[in-house]
């Protein structure tokens, strides 16, 4: 026998070994120790059992499915509500300053490469088709932003065909209420919706809707400095399909800046079906500090439900990134100082949270449900939980630090038994319906002042993201 052949034969047996101790629950305390959830350890089988014979692929297939079903339960897509998250209406238009009609893609690029501050640059309504990038240098002015947007949210289409769309440059940029769509001739052709680069500090994206790109929003330093302060804000972000791409895929992306705030945004279905299939809703890493993720819905599975892969909720750190493109040049920590605060996510393959080499983080007052929980990895991290649901464990591996404050946490041990504890203090979770089933169980003192649908919080406030999630619903 190869020592190649012997290796796959190990694994295999180890995985099989692993899967009917955690069947028959002898093994459990274990899976619990290592915080191997089910859905972790289902593919982990089956990709030990694939390239065998058509016995050991179909055990390890159903394998896989028994576990999944006892974690997640049955598969299938979640229905969503309408909520005050995400793109709403709209917003009103900013006073003072110029304002520019645009009616054509050839206008457009004429007030980009003319505007001064001040400038609010609007397009009638109607679909545009946008071929190339559109490079923004012209700087605005505190104050005095130059704004793109639609009178109102709906009435403007963007059609972009390029790797790139946006490419910001220039401070004080704002983005607000338009439709913006990936339309390339190959779907992972398009890589993002905005680049924001180099000088393009102070940019804002706010109200708008954004649909089929692999990074929705890609932010990073270059040779001209490093585009800080941003805000991303009550943002929809989707794709209508899985990306065949290797590329990350991520809808936003943030690497090497400094106090951006990720706010009220929705972002689902953010699939990779290319490369590794690893992908998330959004990480800032690259020697980042004090990104704020707050009061945001990530469903990372709400239509495309099912496909190969794992889909990680919200990161500090994301998969790590390369020494030189690391705002130190080292990265010795990936991300610094950095808080995630009344966030609900949702239908993840994977983590709901992953903090990788990432110090001083925050998780507050979030709530995780069908996910395989909080995961903080590597000496160099360290995490601060209080008055979190995790409908999963929270976990800490190869030397990272974690103070575990009063939260509501799934064992491992429950989710092999196929009891959720926390996923049953709702209505339907299932359908996220998110009602509580019941009384809210409630802490004694908390630290978010607004929760997720934007209601101040109570002297005694719920466990999680929000008091009422109804409260979130959008008026028909």
């Amino acid at each position: 026998m190869s020592t190649r052949m012997g290796r796959r034969l190990r694994h295999l047996a180890a995985a099989l070994v692993l899967a009917g101790l955690a069947v028959a629950g002898g093994g459990v305390l274990y899976l619990q120790d290592k915080g191997i959830t089910p859905r972790a350890l289902a593919p982990y089988i089956e990709k030990r059992a694939a390239g065998h014979n058509a016995v050991i692929i179909d055990t390890g297939r159903r394998l896989g499915a028994a576990l999944r079903r006892l974690d997640r339960g049955e598969p299938g897509p979640y229905l969503l509500p309408a909520l005050t998250l995400g793109a709403q209406a709209g917003t009103p238009a900013p006073s003072g300053g110029r304002i520019v009609m645009v009616g054509s893609a050839d206008e457009a690029r004429r007030a980009f490469a003319a505007a001064t501050a001040g400038d609010t640059i609007t397009f009638l309504p109607g679909v545009y088709r946008i071929k190339g990038s559109v490079r923004l240098d012209r700087p605005g002015a505190a104050g005095m932003p130059v704004t793109v947007r639609a009178d109102r949210a709906g009435s403007v289409v963007l059609e972009l065909d390029s790797g790139e769309g946006f490419v910001v440059g220039a401070p004080y940029w704002t983005f607000e209420n338009l439709d913006i769509r990936g339309a390339c001739t190959r779907i992972e052709w398009c890589q993002h919706a905005f680049h924001v680069v180099g000088r393009g500090a102070y940019f804002v994206a706010r109200n708008n809707t954004i649909t089929d790109f692999n990074a929705h929003f890609k932010i990073n330093g270059d040779s001209q400095g490093y585009p800080d302060q941003g805000l991303i804000e009550a943002n929809t972000l989707t794709n209508t399909a899985p990306r065949p791409t290797s590329s990350p895929v991520t809808p936003i992306d943030l690497v090497a800046v400094n106090d951006w705030t990720v706010r009220a945004n929705l972002i689902t279905d953010f699939v990779k079906a290319g490369g590794d299939r690893i992908s998330y809703g959004a990480f800032a890493k690259g020697a980042a500090a004090r990104t704020v993720f707050e009061r945001n819905v990530i469903i990372c599975e709400q239509k495309l439900h099912g496909q190969p892969g794992q889909r990680v909720g919200l990161s500090f750190g994301g998969g790590g990134t390369g020494k030189q493109y690391c705002r130190d040049g080292k990265c010795i920590t990936e991300h610094d100082g950095g808080t995630m605060r009344a966030n609900l996510v949702a239908a993840c393959s994977d983590a709901g949270i992953y903090v990788n080499s990432s110090a001083g983080t925050r998780l507050l007052d979030n709530t995780l449900v069908d996910t395989a929980g909080v995961q903080v990895r590597y000496p160099e991290s360290s995490a601060e939980l209080d008055g979190n649901i995790i409908d999963g464990p929270v976990t800490s591996r190869d030397g990272a630090v974690l103070r575990i404050g009063d939260n509501r946490i799934s064992p491992v041990a429950a989710l092999y038994a196929g009891w959720h504890p926390q996923r049953a203090l709702f209505a339907a979770p299932a359908l996220l319906d998110l009602r509580w089933a019941g009384e809210p169980p409630r802490r004694t003192a908390g630290q978010s002042s607004v929760d997720l649908c934007g209601k101040q919080r109570p002297a005694t406030p719920a466990y999680g993201a929000f008091e009422d999630f109804a409260a979130c619903g959008a008026a028909e």
